[in-house]
């Protein structure tokens, strides 16, 4: 049986360099983006799941994400210190763990958000799940439907679900959408120390439990100061006609 999913992290320890000058004095996650801090999507995503606690790892101008997650309440926030080491996403993941209830949890990014369509993408995760199946479940993009990203693709998707890793010319490829949702034992593979998620990716497809939801909606990619004002056309589009 899957069972619930109650808790998540939002990754938001990294030194945000591609966003300078803005984060020479503010941490990427507290960039606003039409007068909401990036890491306040991330939070309200998880919200209308819903999920009632989330985890925050910090590490670059810890004191002031730390100051702004006080006020949060749903979900209820706690905070994976990393003031002591630079983890990478993998190694951030490994150390909240023992934060972290249940068996799978959500895990999302805090420079990268989307504009819902009719059902939240996180929902769309939650009914997806599959625990006996799954080891990862990863939203996915449609590059016509995300902007500010420049890539070919991350993954290409089978009609199981199953990912594969995308090659040009090899059919359609997706880009990670910056959410997933991981079961614990993905983790019994990780190495020590800092690493990228990549790692335990490429052990679940090797094993075949690497999957993908792809994604409805808009996918708003903010990793450069010149990417924000695209987003805000979008959620300002979005708002016209809602």
């Amino acid at each position: 049986m899957t069972r619930p999913v109650t808790d998540g992290i939002v990754l938001s320890a990294g030194f945000g360099k591609r966003m300078r000058p803005i984060t020479d004095s503010i941490p990427k996650p507290l960039v606003p983006v039409s007068g909401k801090p990036l890491i306040d999507y991330a939070f309200d995503a998880l919200a209308r799941v819903p999920i009632s606690h989330a985890v925050v790892n910090v590490h670059y101008l810890p004191d002031q994400i730390e100051a702004h997650v006080r006020n949060r309440h749903e979900p209820a926030v706690t905070v994976s210190d990393e003031r002591d080491s630079i983890l990478e996403t993998g190694g951030g993941i490994v150390r909240a763990l023992p934060l972290l209830s249940g068996e799978a949890f959500f895990a999302l990014n805090a420079d990268t958000f989307w504009l819902d369509g009719d059902e939240p993408n996180l929902s769309k995760m939650t009914e997806a799940w599959d625990e006996g199946r799954m080891d990862a479940l990863l939203l996915l993009a449609p590059l016509d439907r995300a902007v500010g990203y420049a890539g070919e693709g991350d993954f290409q998707k089978t009609a199981s679900g199953h990912l594969a890793r995308f090659g040009k010319g090899e059919g359609q490829g997706y880009a990670f959408a910056g959410a997933a949702l991981y079961h614990r034992r993905l983790f019994d593979h990780a190495p020590d120390g800092a690493f990228s998620m990549n790692v335990l990716f490429d052990h679940a497809l090797s094993e075949g439990r690497l999957f993908g939801v792809v994604m409805d909606g808009v996918w708003l990619h903010v990793g450069t100061p010149d990417a924000i004002p695209a987003a805000e056309r979008v959620i300002a589009d979005q708002r016209c006609g809602s």
